[in-house]
């Protein structure tokens, strides 16, 4: 366990460090901004949802009081849709656990959506998303964040589309996987081989949503290149912010632009503030991508025995950096006005990572603050449409493009 340690530093949240933030400050939100968040479709494009309920038990539809994201919360934060994100943690693959766990979270997934039936629904393409979402539930749209199969066997990923799945990410998170490199570990095939670039075809058959975050620089400009759709990084950062390998630099995002994709703006302070990202580093003593204390020690467990293991990371939260570093809404909205003057507002989308561990914006609890966000779009001058667009039009238009082409 010894060398686990700054790794669940990273993850877990030992008392006086690792911990939400609770200051009272919390801003006011016209009642203009309100009315549009509540009229808009807010289409966030990275939650967290059932690993908590998978490892510690409970139902996703009653309020708590710890974590950034619960059915209650949600709603109150007028979020419509989602990525209805599934994590398969790294410590599941050093053993080829990670298909049979796949398995497991979608299990959860349709006990936790068939106890909240009356709250959220299964959406498997645009119209669904459009249909749920106007009779007041929340429309839940199944994503893969980790390897489905290091192996990318297709049947494999035609099996997880027939059981709902219609988005996964293409690396195996911060993991080296046999088809395509991730962005934080060491590269294996330079992108994408042949199979990642058959991954890349079968998903464009069938009809699934590509995701990059965290991706290689090669593999999201050759997963570009390979694909006939558009492709999504779901939760992301700009590297003329924070030069880190999980951002993007600015030509990637207008290459990525240029052929349709959406990049989705991960909440969290560590992407885009520096100061942030610095002192969690330093009261980590490693960087929050880092996994490589994971490895031999895994391959001999029981899958059981991993569960114990990864259980004590979820919920994901943030730091307890200090309030006078954190970024405020308005100025983590900067970060997306680059990426509108670099490739326009329609390929920005809302990805805000909830319980998947962001350091949020001063002031935010957790997402029934999103009306936040809005209040801050019209301080800094965005158009309704723009606001719109970003809180979910690019992104269902995406959704739309991939799901319905028939």
């Amino acid at each position: 366990m010894r060398r686990h340690l700054a790794w669940l530093l990273v993850c877990s949240i030992p008392a006086g460090v690792w911990a939400p933030s609770t200051s009272s400050g919390q801003a006011q939100v016209s009642d203009r901004a309100r009315t549009l968040h509540q009229d808009a479709l807010v289409f966030d494009a990275h939650v967290h949802v059932v690993n908590r309920q998978f490892y510690h038990g409970g139902d996703m539809g009653q309020r708590v009081n710890d974590g950034q994201f619960d059915l209650v919360r949600a709603k109150e934060g007028g979020l419509d849709a989602m990525f209805f994100s599934l994590f398969v943690t790294e410590q599941y693959y050093p053993a080829r656990f990670e298909t049979k766990q796949v398995l497991r979270l979608i299990d959860a997934a349709y006990d936790q959506l068939a106890k909240n039936k009356d709250q959220i629904e299964l959406a498997l393409n645009a119209s669904d998303v459009e249909r749920i979402s106007k009779a007041g539930k929340i429309a839940a749209f199944m994503d893969l964040e980790g390897g489905f199969d290091l192996d990318g066997d297709l049947g494999v990923l035609r099996d997880l589309y027939r059981l709902g799945l219609r988005s996964f990410q293409l690396p195996a998170h911060n993991w080296a996987n046999n088809f395509a490199d991730s962005c934080c570990a060491a590269a294996k095939w330079h992108g994408l081989n042949d199979r990642g670039r058959a991954v890349v075809r079968e998903a464009n058959r069938l009809g699934m949503v590509i995701n990059v975050s965290h991706g290689s620089d090669e593999t999201i400009a050759q997963a570009v290149d390979v694909s006939t759709d558009p492709i999504l990084a779901t939760h992301h950062g700009l590297r003329s912010f924070n030069n880190i390998p999980r951002n993007m630099p600015d030509d990637l995002l207008k290459k990525l632009a240029a052929k349709g994709g959406v990049i989705g703006f991960q909440i969290g302070n560590e992407f885009h503030n520096v100061k942030v990202f610095n002192w969690r580093t330093e009261h980590a003593g490693k960087p929050f991508w880092d996994t490589t204390d994971i490895g031999r020690k895994e391959a001999s467990m029981t899958i059981e025995e991993l569960d114990k293991l990864a259980a004590p990371q979820f919920p994901m939260i943030g730091v307890n950096a200090p309030d006078d570093i954190k970024f405020t809404p308005y100025d983590w909205l900067a970060v997306v006005d680059r990426a509108v003057a670099l490739v326009g507002e329609d390929h920005v989308m809302l990805g805000s990572d909830f319980d998947g561990g962001p350091t949020l914006p001063r002031g935010m609890r957790d997402i029934r603050d999103l009306p936040m966000l809005t209040e801050a779009m019209l301080k800094r001058g965005w158009s309704e449409q723009r606001i719109r667009k970003f809180l979910g039009g690019n992104l269902l238009r995406v959704v739309r493009q991939v799901t319905e082409k028939n």
